[in-house]
């Protein structure tokens, strides 16, 4: 009985003084320099070479497909040109300490539950990770890599937080960032543009001048070149106090620097600065992203209709609804009163 293929591995030619890729091929031995005498830039070589011999021959069955291949190419294929690959690189780092050695095939419900009890961790960050993997997968599924896309369960998404700030809580929030010393020079415009656009945290730290019209009274919540994804950043008039603000952020800003920096550089994130404030404004469980929601929740509470509000946060109708309905007085009373 013939030995089994076992496959492309490397070989130390002393005579070449390099590492080789040496495989079979229709019954012969074939071989390839990595041009490289060192370990560990061979090993780079031998994965790439078994990467493109997969891709010659066509898609893999998930029986024979890695998932720590599905994940590198993910990564080095898509999560470069995200908005923020650092939430996927946080992801991957976890993932990979469970399903490193498994293959497609190994996903099934059993196993993700397994990875949930394995990372113990909270049911949004599992889901969070868990959506990178099956991302990856049909990432690979849809560049031809794989056969076929697995089931990848998921914990049950978490209810949405319903903490929003009272115009006097925001005032004291305000108050406790320009108390700061150290921040009030970016934070209280922050957190300013978080109330008045409604704005993520990505959107609102990586804002540059460019984007924002003063004369025209414009704000581009979405840079130049980034396309739109499910994260929608429309472009909104700017609301009279924030129009204040941004003046005079102007005046002390560089033409096409950051709207929000620190010393002309942008920042890296705002959670720990924006905590402080928070603590010493008494207020409690609340995060940047409470901005949003606080934005979202005035608007209803104003009697805004629900698809302009969609339309300033860039989301669909049907989570404006989800959200924000029950803070809206007139939220179906056309349809009540067609049963007076």
């Amino acid at each position: 009985m013939p030995r089994p293929n076992r496959g492309p591995y490397l070989v130390f030619l002393k005579k070449r003084k390099k590492y080789y890729i040496r495989w079979s091929e229709r019954g012969q031995t074939r071989e390839r320099s990595t041009g490289t005498a060192d370990q560990f830039e061979a090993q780079e070589e031998l994965g790439k070479f078994i990467k493109s011999i997969r891709q010659h021959f066509g898609p893999l069955p998930p029986e024979k497909y890695m998932i720590v291949d599905a994940i590198e190419n993910y990564v080095d294929e898509h999560a470069v040109n995200t908005t923020c690959p650092e939430r996927i690189g946080y992801a991957v780092d976890a993932l990979l300490k469970y399903w490193g050695n498994n293959k497609v095939s190994d996903i099934t419900r059993q196993t993700c539950e397994a990875y949930q009890t394995f990372r113990q961790k909270s049911d949004s960050t599992v889901r969070r990770e868990l959506g990178v993997l099956r991302a990856a997968i049909n990432h690979d599924h849809k560049m031809g890599r794989v056969t076929r896309s697995p089931f990848v369960w998921l914990p049950p998404k978490p209810a949405g937080k319903d903490r929003w700030l009272t115009k006097k809580e925001a005032a004291a929030l305000l108050w406790a960032a320009k108390s700061e010393p150290k921040v009030r020079l970016y934070l209280p415009l922050f957190i300013m543009l978080g109330l008045y656009t409604g704005a993520r945290k990505e959107a609102i730290l990586s804002l540059r001048w460019p984007q924002v019209n003063l004369e025209a009274r414009r704000i581009d919540l979405n840079p130049p070149g980034r396309m739109q994804t499910s994260k929608r950043r429309p472009v909104l008039p700017i609301p009279g106090r924030l129009m204040v603000a941004l003046k005079h952020a102007r005046s002390r800003g560089h033409d096409l620097g950051y709207v929000v920096h620190k010393d002309g550089e942008r920042l890296g994130d705002i959670k720990k600065s924006f905590a402080t404030a928070a603590r010493n404004a008494g207020l409690e469980n609340v995060t940047p992203h409470t901005l949003r929601h606080t934005s979202g929740t005035w608007m209803a509470q104003a009697g805004v209709p629900l698809f302009q509000i969609a339309g300033w946060l860039g989301h669909s109708n049907e989570r404006t609804t989800a959200l924000y309905s029950h803070h809206h007085a007139d939220y179906l009373s056309d349809a009540m009163r067609a049963f007076k």
